[in-house]
């Protein structure tokens, strides 16, 4: 398969001067229409296995992306968290806690708030996180050079009204 695209941080352009009016904020709702959307069709036409696999991916590569161009990957691991931190906010992402951080091990469990991809929806049972499972893996992964694995545990799609993932090196 030939590959006409490849991702560049510069592809996302200059907002300031493409969007002098209305600027570089939007609605929670239109992104969740894109991804679901993009969900939909990716699982239609490739099998839902595909489209989980796609999506993590896609978020890993968007996790790598991310820390290269917003974060400090100098910073000591806690002044690197706290920058995650206030970034995540900030972009309205969500808002992420540590509950349990185990450096030695590199081993962490953490909450993400009023998140973009799911806050506020009807519990489904149905998983959606799987593009920020590849996100925060991938921000683990660039900052320590070292592959990520995260895992969702708790979520808005199984009723809890806040999002738990474990994230671990792996060896």
């Amino acid at each position: 398969m030939n590959k006409r695209y490849s991702f560049q941080w510069e592809a996302i352009g200059d907002i300031v001067s493409g969007r002098p009016q209305l600027g570089s904020m939007t609605y929670v709702s239109v992104y969740r229409l894109l991804q679901y959307t993009m969900k939909d069709v990716l699982e239609l036409e490739c099998g839902q296995d595909k489209a989980k696999e796609l999506f993590l991916k896609a978020g890993l590569l968007a996790g790598r992306e991310f820390c290269k161009n917003m974060l400090d990957k100098t910073a000591s691991f806690s002044i690197f968290i706290k920058q995650l931190q206030i970034l995540l906010s900030e972009l309205k992402i969500g808002i992420l806690q540590v509950e349990m951080m185990d450096v030695k091990e590199h081993s962490f469990v953490l909450t993400l708030t009023e998140d973009l991809d799911s806050a506020g929806i009807p519990a489904a049972g149905e998983p959606l996180y799987d593009y920020a499972i590849g996100l925060i893996a991938g921000i683990f992964e660039e900052y320590t050079g070292k592959p990520f694995k995260a895992k969702e545990q708790d979520s808005w799609e199984n009723g809890e009204r806040i999002c738990r993932f474990f994230v671990k090196r792996i060896d």
